[in-house]
């Protein structure tokens, strides 16, 4: 199949015309509006400082269902000893820009370049993409985040400085997103760390249905995000 070139309007070919990886198009901008656009037709920019932007739709798709959500058994021992806090969208450029950090100095190639950063904190700002901080000691240890549309949240980054520290904010979010009744994460590709909390893969198509009956409307508006002072986790 062949890559598609975007121009300056924002639009995208069917997510079904991507090659065998997933790739769909390359070109365009980063500007919100085209963002939230791919993301509606189950598409999401990935690419270095090495390459123009490019545009992606892999079929399978990584998703988790919150109905199928398993938090594992050392985990739950973990999050009893409350050892860590978390905290929605309190320093959403500080997880970000760790998410990059981190897989730098771990030797990892990294997505989030300074252009990526730059627009996913413009998504911040306009209440669609949100953080997860985790601390111990009022010092960060962890973190995640993404974006969300309608009542899909679309995952895209990790970072963990300690043991179980972004597992942990993983499940307050799932919990979260649960209780305002959102049943699906987007985890984009399969990962072992998100297999164990129930993730799985389902053909592209499927996930496209998925997207018709849940993006366009949601339960909550676009805004800062904060956890239900009831929330329970285990």
């Amino acid at each position: 199949m062949p890559v598609f070139q975007l121009t300056s309007r924002v639009s995208f070919p069917p997510p079904e015309y991507a090659d065998k990886s997933g790739l769909l198009a390359m070109g365009g901008d980063l500007k919100p509006e085209r963002i939230l656009a791919a993301y509606k037709m189950g598409i999401f920019p990935w690419f270095d400082d090495s390459s123009p932007y490019l545009w992606w739709s892999p079929d399978p798709r990584a998703v988790l269902f919150i109905k199928d959500f398993h938090i594992p058994k050392s985990l739950k021992k973990t999050i009893k000893k409350q050892k860590f806090s978390v905290s929605l969208d309190r320093d959403f450029e500080l997880v970000i820009r760790m998410c990059a950090d981190v897989r730098i100095k771990n030797n990892q190639e990294t997505w989030i370049t300074e252009e990526m950063a730059e627009a996913y904190i413009k998504l911040y700002k306009a209440g669609y993409a949100h953080s997860v901080e985790v601390w111990n000691n009022n010092k960060i240890a962890g973190g995640l985040y993404g974006v969300s549309i309608g009542n899909v949240f679309y995952g895209e980054s990790m970072f963990t400085l300690e043991s179980d520290a972004s597992k942990t904010g993983f499940v307050y979010l799932v919990k979260q997103l649960e209780k305002w009744e959102f049943p699906m994460i987007d985890c984009q590709v399969k990962t072992d760390n998100l297999k164990r909390f129930g993730a799985k893969e389902i053909p592209r198509r499927f996930f496209l249905t998925y997207l018709e009956e849940l993006a366009d409307e949601g339960n909550l508006p676009p805004g800062r995000w904060t956890f239900d002072k009831s929330l329970e986790v285990i």
